[in-house]
């Protein structure tokens, strides 16, 4: 039986004119593009299809322009038809996996996460941050060159993506030393990287104070189908679990490699990345190269993932 998980990524590889293609093509796309920008009012949809990478890498741009483009994709593929038998979002792609499960209204994640954007924004001093990527070491060896580099400062796991990948996050020069002690440990490669916070770190627990306020004042129902938690990397499927992850995955790092084994262990064989880019694509690589991973980010992609899917459930029917 061919099981189904929709991905929701929480960045994009490439940002300027994301979306555009969604809304010109199908009606229901275009149709959040327009409850975003009367939710936030300002044109979010304005932003994703014109504006330059500069302001839309900016976390409280980023957030909701990811969200509202990731949400356009998943309900061009819920009105033909394509239904998952999981969720699970990275990171931010966690709220638009929310929706998709019809927990949280659109327009409250939208506010949610704009808000959530500005608060990571303002809990850490410009340049008093940082993160960088790390490959080749285990999360073993990168906790304890986590250990080895702290000297009194923050710097930690903060997003678990693949065998080979780990992103950490904290005080600029306890990440700059770390990156320095992984290289010399036999990383493969070991980078700062051009983010405008530290996110899922110990650093964000201002953010996280502020962002609990907002989650315990928003509707959480009950999920339509399981959402596997970034936080836990475990399904849950009421409203209140899936509030109370949203609120610890602020500080605490992204599991996604748990996350997708998880999914896989529950007969998850098809991945559909929904939003805009590839890089959980890449991710879902490392981890399992047996699992077919598609995405949809435009109509092109939507199409060919469509027929994809079909056709892969009729190859698991005659077999």
């Amino acid at each position: 039986m061919a099981k189904l998980a929709f991905v929701f990524p929480g960045q994009a590889s490439q940002y300027p004119g994301m979306g555009r293609d969604l809304a010109l093509n199908f009606p229901e796309s275009r149709a959040v593009f327009d409850q975003a920008d009367g939710a936030l009012g300002f044109s979010i949809s304005k932003l994703c299809f014109e504006g330059s990478e500069e302001d839309l890498k900016q976390t409280e741009n980023t957030q909701p322009a990811i969200l509202t483009v990731s949400v356009a994709a998943h309900r061009a593929l819920e009105a033909r038809g394509v239904v998952p038998d999981f969720v699970a979002g990275h990171s931010l792609g966690e709220y638009s996996a929310l929706v998709a499960a019809g927990s949280l209204e659109f327009s409250a994640a939208i506010k949610l996460v704009r808000q959530r954007g500005r608060y990571m924004q303002e809990a850490v001093p410009a340049g008093e941050g940082a993160m960088a990527a790390i490959l080749g070491l285990s999360p073993a060896d990168i906790a304890e060159v986590c250990k080895k580099a702290a000297a009194g400062e923050v710097v930690s796991a903060a997003n678990l993506n693949s065998p080979e990948q780990t992103v950490i996050a904290g005080n600029a020069r306890a990440v700059k030393r770390a990156v320095e002690i992984a290289s010399q440990s036999g990383a493969k490669r070991a980078v700062v990287l051009a983010v405008s916070a530290p996110f899922h770190c110990a650093l964000l627990a201002p953010a996280q104070q502020r962002l609990e306020a907002d989650l315990r004042a928003a509707a959480f129902g009950p999920l339509r189908f399981p959402l596997i938690t970034n936080v836990d990397a475990e399904a849950v499927l009421s409203g209140e679990e899936a509030r109370e992850a949203l609120i610890r995955q602020v500080t605490l790092p992204v599991r996604w490699h748990e996350s997708v084994r998880e999914m896989i262990e529950r007969g998850v064989n098809i991945f559909v990345e929904v939003g805009p880019g590839k890089v959980l694509s890449g991710l879902l690589r490392q981890i399992d190269r047996s699992v077919r991973c598609l995405n949809v980010e435009d109509s092109v992609s939507l199409r060919a993932t469509i027929d994809k899917i079909a056709q892969a459930r009729v190859e698991v029917a005659e077999n």
